[in-house]
């Protein structure tokens, strides 16, 4: 009765499409990268961050309308919380933080409150960005490390190619739209590294197993069956995770849209890359049933187990 659910998709025989898209996606997301680049928030490039209170709702545009005015012209405003409660983002000023309130409150009205203002210097937003960076290979390191000793090397290199992946073709859209890159944007990035490696572990498993427990030899129709076997859990985890990011984007207040946007495109081309690009590698660097068996010596230590 199990077998009778299970679906009888046709993933690796289509895996030449796939990787075409995904060849194109990467192009050209590397692209804009390389020619626009990124749209780096105050995190990363320095400036001044105001946190101002009305008593009354307010309109976004009537504010930026205000600020363009008054020489501004490049400031990022948004809602923080409720429409009465704004985040004003600047570039480094030449004045300083207190005259700079000061300035946004003749500019605002009199009915405003200065809630806070946060000043982040050009050093410490290169250093961010570093870090950031950073951060993100130290991760894509110890994932190469980890699957390398939990499975195989093969298997590794198909991890961490689906995860390149993932993270090119996320960070292209956001170059693409010229959406604005901060903190929030690079912690959601290494999220989804790990639900990711979390969605390829999953088939990574049954891949293993099957080749363990089957007698056939052709590993295309072993890591087909793998994925076809794990395909209604990793839909539901999808799904599931998805809706929650899909009520963070739209209830969650523009403060946190870039975050709740990096995942959901990170969920969605995480388990695309998950079926096709992380098995797809271990195809073409010629898996095989003998890879996967215990050495000699693990055997003994096995069998010397009480």
């Amino acid at each position: 009765m199990k077998a009778l659910n299970i679906p009888t998709i046709d993933f690796v025989g289509k895996r030449t499409y796939a990787i075409v898209v995904s060849l194109m996606l990467m192009a050209v997301s590397i692209f804009s990268i390389s020619t626009q680049g990124l749209k780096l928030g105050i995190d990363f490039t320095g400036g001044t961050l105001i946190e101002v209170g009305y008593h009354e709702g307010v309109d976004l545009s009537v504010v930026r309308n205000t600020l363009d005015e008054a020489n501004f012209k490049s400031a990022n405003v948004q809602y923080f919380g409720s429409t009465k409660e704004i985040l004003i983002r600047l570039k480094p000023q030449d004045i300083s933080n207190a005259k700079l309130s000061s300035k946004i409150i003749r500019l605002l009205g009199d009915d405003v409150d200065i809630r806070r203002v946060e000043f982040v210097g050009p050093k410490v937003g290169e250093e961010l960005t570093n870090d950031g960076g950073l951060a993100m290979l130290y991760a894509l390191i110890g994932i190469l490390i980890y699957v390398a000793v939990r499975f195989e090397y093969r298997f590794a290199l198909g991890s961490i190619s689906a995860l390149i992946h993932d993270v090119i073709i996320t960070l292209g859209v956001f170059s693409l739209l010229q959406l604005e890159f901060d903190l929030t944007v690079l912690a959601a990035i290494l999220a989804v590294i790990g639900y990711s490696l979390n969605d390829t572990i999953v088939v990574f498993d049954r891949i293993r197993e099957n080749f363990l427990s089957t007698r056939h030899v052709d590993p295309a129709k072993i890591i087909n069956g793998a994925l076809n076997q794990t395909l209604s859990r990793t839909i539901m985890t999808s799904l599931t995770t998805m809706l929650v990011l899909f009520s963070l984007f739209f209830l969650g207040g523009e403060i946190i849209h870039s975050f709740a946007l990096a995942l959901l495109i990170g969920v969605v081309v995480g388990t695309y890359s998950s079926i096709y690009v992380a098995s797809s590698m271990i195809l073409a660097l010629g898996i095989s049933k003998e890879d996967l068996l215990p050495s000699e010596k693990e055997e003994k230590e096995i069998d010397a187990r009480p």
